[in-house]
């Protein structure tokens, strides 16, 4: 078990502050950025990684898209379009890696 920089998980403030919020409690991502049990703080608040996985796009259901603070896929799909400026084409192939986390109080 080891504590991370959140930079390395969560990509901008936004995300940082649905984290805290509690909007956002997982994020899928090309690389693997810890393991399950390792934690990460945010505006002085502890959050852990209950769990790593390895996936491909096409495994993501509506209920991974409102862990990750969109209210449907076909919205996360959107999202990722537009936050990676038109440089990203989802592909039910490509493989990423969902880190579930809570809040630790």
């Amino acid at each position: 078990m080891s504590e991370n920089d959140p930079a390395d998980l969560l990509p901008n403030d936004r995300v940082k502050q649905a984290a805290v919020d509690g909007d956002v409690t997982q994020l899928h991502r090309g690389n693997r950025y810890g393991e399950a049990g390792d934690t990460f703080e945010v505006d002085g608040v502890t959050f852990e990684l209950t769990e790593v996985t390895e996936r491909t796009l096409g495994d993501m259901t509506d209920a991974d898209a409102k862990r990750e603070g969109s209210p449907s896929l076909d919205a996360y799909r959107e999202r990722m379009v537009r936050a990676h400026g038109g440089n990203f084409e989802w592909n039910d192939h490509a493989d990423v890696v969902r880190h579930r986390f809570e809040r630790v109080e």
